[in-house]
């Protein structure tokens, strides 16, 4: 049954023919949330409905619009008992029954599973799959289209292939991202998600039957009309806002500095309290062994050390925590960034024929500080190089949070030492082009795993690519990083050798003593050796060095093969 709802609108003081004044019929989805719907009154609502009623008003036009079944108004457009459908996602194969306006917005499209199911990611992982999708709409075509292999399960609705997915019926349903949150959100209806990323954006419009220009025309200009005085934004806003950023409130942030601030000022005071419960057992037991001299000088001594360490451990955790919420703070504006530059690429491809026409006819012209014929030669680069540069970002802020994450457990597992010295350069990128422009890197092919923490690894190969770094005196001399498998050990070996400025002779003994540093006026603390030297201790695996005079310096990290227990 057809739900109707017009609005009758005419400019003051016009005058029309008998055809402008009859009403156009805007036909729409009846269950199409947030873009068409009826609303608990039972009157169509929307963004849709809204758009349609102010292009009317702007254009003074009459408009009645019916809401029905979406594969019912398409039926009707066709048979001309309905003039436009005021949204309809444009696709090549649509294009031989209707004709499109200027898209109003863009449609991502997803496939929807259970919570509990993660196989299906992809068109490819639906075949052989029960698939749900709504009768005649966009991926029920793209289905048809694609010649998938999969077994198409007609809904009616939506709101119907969510549910039947979401009340254990079959594997998947294909439903646009947007609507299908709203659904989802209105019913209450759990345990089904969408996937991660869209399967492809779409654009989104009006669209008459085939060959009728002059009412398409109509809306094209209504629309532009709308977008011109601000009207057009203050709608989508309205009903699409929540895919636009927004701002912290000042009362929010101050919430979240709190929220930051309070656990550290816990901490701090909490290791003062330790600190100073610490110090008095020192001199309780100083006091105990004021007889035994030198046992006493030793202890203290060995009670500082481990101070020392407990408190840069401490700082260590805290700067993991710290990386970790900076990472995630990162992460939200520049996945806008990567959501939004394929729009801005697919806007600028759009724009580009149209500025090429008005140079070839109106000769060059500047486009902003640069002519328009240089311009069009740059402007794709600038998308792209910005489209990397995102991705960069993505890529280092992942890195960083993996390098930050504490391992649940102190058990070793089997882990490939090449993706750990890959992971780790990542994280040194920055250093190791700024230290030297010959840097290498060889990798034994087939190499077996090895057994071992890989988060704690990564930290000692960090420490010993930074020293190396540290140790060049300019950008001439190189560093040279080598895995390969000693066989007769039962080792996979990682050698790093620099043209640096080697060490000392006298200090070789004393490299992995803590606090024993050749650096400190450099702001060395002697820590970074110290503590790859017991990691790798703990891994079973062995730490040695060699440094001809004047030859540069080659360490060796050696770990145990990975052994399968019985």
């Amino acid at each position: 049954m057809l739900c109707l709802a017009s609005l009758c609108v005419a400019a003051p003081g016009t005058t029309t023919s008998h055809l402008e004044r009859s009403p156009a019929i805007v036909g729409g989805d009846i269950n199409y949330p947030p873009y068409e719907f009826l609303n608990e009154q039972g009157k169509p609502s929307g963004y849709n409905v809204e758009l349609t009623r102010a292009i009317a008003k702007v254009m003074g036009m009459d408009v009645e619009i019916r809401l029905a079944p979406w594969s019912e108004v398409r039926r009707e457009l066709g048979a001309g008992t309905i003039d436009i459908l005021q949204g309809m996602v444009y696709t090549q194969e649509r294009l031989t029954e209707v004709d499109f306006a200027t898209p109003h917005t863009m449609v991502y499209q997803a496939i929807w599973t259970r919570e509990s199911d993660s196989t299906i990611e992809n068109p490819e992982e639906l075949i052989g799959k029960d698939v749900i999708v709504m009768r005649g709409s966009v991926m029920h075509d793209f289905m048809l289209g694609q010649s998938i292999a999969a077994n198409l399960i007609l809904a009616e609705s939506l709101t119907d292939a969510l549910v039947l997915l979401a009340a254990g019926q079959h594997d998947a349903a294909l439903v646009a991202k947007l609507p299908g949150q709203y659904i989802v959100t209105n019913l209450g209806i759990r345990g089904i998600r969408p996937t991660a990323t869209a399967l492809f954006e779409q654009p989104y419009g009006y669209a008459v039957r085939k060959g009728n220009q002059a009412l398409l025309g109509r809306f094209n200009e209504g629309l532009a009309i709308l977008k011109k005085s601000g009207r057009y934004q203050e709608i989508r806003d309205r009903w699409l806002g929540m895919l636009e950023p927004t701002r912290l409130p000042w009362s929010r942030i101050l919430r979240y500095a709190l929220a930051v601030t309070l656990p550290l000022l816990l901490t701090l005071g909490a290791t003062i309290l330790w600190s100073r419960t610490l110090q008095k057992k020192v001199t309780e037991r100083t006091l105990a062994l004021q007889a035994e001299v030198s046992e006493r000088q030793r202890a203290m001594e060995e009670l500082e050390i481990r101070q020392k360490q407990l408190i840069q451990a401490d700082k260590m955790t805290s700067l993991g925590i710290l990386v970790s919420g900076v990472a995630h703070e990162i992460n939200n504006p520049n996945g806008l960034i990567l959501l939004n530059l394929p729009l801005l690429q697919k806007a600028l491809d759009d724009a580009l024929p149209i500025l090429e026409q008005h140079y070839q006819k109106q000769g060059d012209f500047r486009l902003g500080w640069l002519q328009f014929s240089r311009m069009r030669q740059e402007l794709p680069l600038l998308m792209d190089e910005t489209l990397e540069g995102a991705r960069k970002i993505r890529r280092i802020v992942d890195d960083l949070k993996g390098f930050s994450r504490q391992e649940d457990s102190e058990l070793t597992r089997p882990a490939d030492l090449g993706a750990i010295v890959n992971q780790a350069l990542r994280l040194v990128e920055v250093s190791i082009k700024k230290a030297t422009d010959h840097f290498s890197l060889e990798l034994a092919q087939g190499l077996p795993p090895v057994s071992c923490i890989p988060q704690r690894i990564e930290q000692v190969v960090i420490n010993l690519v930074l020293n190396a770094c540290q140790a060049l005196p300019d950008r001439s001399r190189s560093i040279r990083l080598r895995i390969y498998e000693e066989s007769s050990s039962g080792m996979i070996c990682l050698e790093i050798c620099d043209q640096g400025i080697g060490i000392r002779q006298q200090d070789l003994p004393h490299l992995t003593a803590p606090f024993y540093t050749t650096r400190r006026e450099a702001g060395g603390t002697g820590l970074g050796l110290s503590i790859s030297a017991s990691i790798v201790k703990k891994h079973q695996g062995d730490l040695s060095f060699v440094s001809p005079p004047g030859q540069g310096t080659r360490v060796t990290l050696s770990l145990p093969m990975h052994q399968e227990q019985s």
